[in-house]
């Protein structure tokens, strides 16, 4: 193997796959290159000298331009790079369709279809609160319902979903709160909710439930605390009772890939998710596209650099108009704030060889591969459109996970070089930029992607993946899920009382 990868014909620099020493070569079709310096693993060398000044390029795109002289074989790493981007910019829709041609072929999981035709993956009962205030409520009546799960063998799980709001919010915020959690109840991987208030929060119960709309009696019921005479756990206890027995009849069934809902996500990258995992989801996510089902990437500060990529990408002007919307909101949310924009790189990032905004983001977009984007969301709002979607939200982990579970998404597949332990209301599958880390954290990772590297057969890895998610959609639990760990975080932009 190559000690270092070249991405692009036209590109500048290398990246060293795993430590490279100094004098370690790179072979550019006859003219080597040796490393001047060490080259630590996901890291970029220069492969031509670069003046103060001159553009990084990376992908076939530049990232970014050099702040001092780097030889030819030099690091080029956040000390001596610096980002293009500034300032809000104006876009010219310029459409490049690539239309993804239908499968011949239908694949299927199994899956469970729900009264009103959608499909969920998992049989759960959720239990959510209104209200920080009730989160000891609805985790008492979890930990008591686990004891007698085994009397409801079709439940797969009971799970409660503390959060910190629900009362003194204003606006937007108490917005976001009351659309994530009324998306929950509506989500296809719960067999049945059960929804706690308190009584005297800002989100009063009977206008919520008038945001969530007609719900299955049966599956879904609701209770305030503070009007319970007795014990609100033994009554919590009771109502989910119901709910379960509601649910008997559930059971799994053969469902075309078309209703499969997939999130896009990553998160502690490093310089080789560009070239493994990101890209691995990016050729799944047109694979379900050309199979009529839907992929959701979110992230916004984390398309910056790479959005012109995805609105040449547009279905039409309506989508393209939406799209750069996406993008300046997020820009003047920063810029409102007195935060710079463009400085995203986190400290992992950075220690994983990603060193501009730029970088970051022409790797996290190819999770999105090639097809037309069909629909933009704002946050809390539901999936419409099949096809690749685009979705508002940070580039948090945990707050952009749950968006993506909130729109509809039944999984989320999340990438990472860097390694991360959680997961989100839905299944949470990590797959590793890689080999190193999905050696050592097999309790997190999911899949390797890392293995692109080791291999020339990537079709075949390709195929593993798919069977990998169709085997998560059909019940094989991920490695979030068999540790238990399943949470909820509500994007924040405003004044708490």
């Amino acid at each position: 193997m190559s000690a270092f990868i070249k991405i692009n014909a036209t590109d500048n620099v290398a990246v060293a796959v795993n430590d490279a020493a100094a004098g370690d070569v790179f072979d550019c079709g006859g003219a080597c290159i040796g490393a001047a310096v060490p080259i630590p693993s996901g890291h970029k060398m220069a492969l031509e000298p670069l003046k103060a000044g001159d553009n990084v390029v990376k992908y076939g795109f530049p990232i970014g331009h050099v702040i001092e002289d780097v030889p030819a074989g030099g690091l080029i790493d956040h000390s001596n790079i610096k980002t293009n981007l500034s300032g809000l910019l104006d876009y010219v829709y310029e459409p490049q369709l690539k239309e993804i041609p239908r499968a011949e072929q239908a694949a299927t999981f199994r899956g469970y279809r729900r009264a009103d035709g959608r499909v969920g993956i998992r049989n759960s009962l959720w239990i959510i609160p209104t209200v920080g205030c009730v989160n000891g409520v609805v985790q008492s009546i979890a930990r008591e319902f686990e004891r007698e799960l085994a009397d409801y063998p079709w439940i797969d799980r009971v799970m409660a979903f503390p959060h910190n709001y629900g009362c003194s919010q204003l606006g937007d915020d108490h917005e976001n709160t009351r659309k994530v959690l009324a998306d929950m109840v509506h989500h296809p991987n719960a067999a049945g909710v059960l929804v706690v208030s308190l009584g005297c929060e800002n989100n009063q119960l009977d206008a919520f439930k008038e945001l969530v709309g007609p719900v299955d009696e049966s599956r879904v019921k609701f209770f305030v605390s503070q009007k319970v005479q007795g014990d609100e756990v033994e009554y919590g206890l009771g109502l989910l009772r119901e709910i379960a027995s509601a649910a008997k009849d559930d059971h799994r069934e053969d469902v075309p890939v078309s209703e499969l809902k997939v999130g896009l996500k990553c998160g502690g990258s490093d310089g080789f998710s560009g070239i493994t995992a990101n890209p691995l989801l990016g050729r799944f996510s047109d694979w379900i596209v050309a199979q009529g089902g839907t992929t959701v990437l979110t992230e916004v500060p984390e398309m910056f650099g790479a959005e012109t990529i995805l609105m040449s990408r547009c279905q039409d002007r309506e989508a393209f108009d939406r799209t750069v919307a996406l993008i300046n909101d997020f820009k003047e949310y920063f810029m409102k704030n007195n935060q710079p924009v463009y400085e995203n790189p986190s400290p992992g990032n950075k220690a994983g060889g990603i060193s501009t905004l730029e970088e970051k983001s022409l790797g996290c977009t190819q999770k999105s591969g090639s097809s037309i984007v069909r629909g933009v969301l704002g946050y809390g709002e539901r999936l419409r459109e099949k096809g690749l979607n685009l979705l508002s939200a940070p580039g948090n982990d945990l707050v952009a996970s749950t968006a993506l579970a909130a729109s509809g998404c039944q999984i989320v597949l999340f990438t990472t070089g860097r390694g991360t332990p959680f997961g989100t209301f839905v299944p949470t599958a990590k797959i590793s930029t890689n080999s190193v880390l999905a050696a050592n954290k097999p309790r997190w990772i999911d899949f390797n992607a890392g293995s692109i590297l080791e291999t020339e057969d990537v079709s075949r890895i390709d195929r593993d993946f798919i069977e990998f998610v169709l085997g998560i959609a059909s019940g094989e639990l991920t490695n979030n899920e068999k540790s238990g760990y399943s949470e909820i975080a509500i994007f924040k932009s405003g004044v708490t009382l």
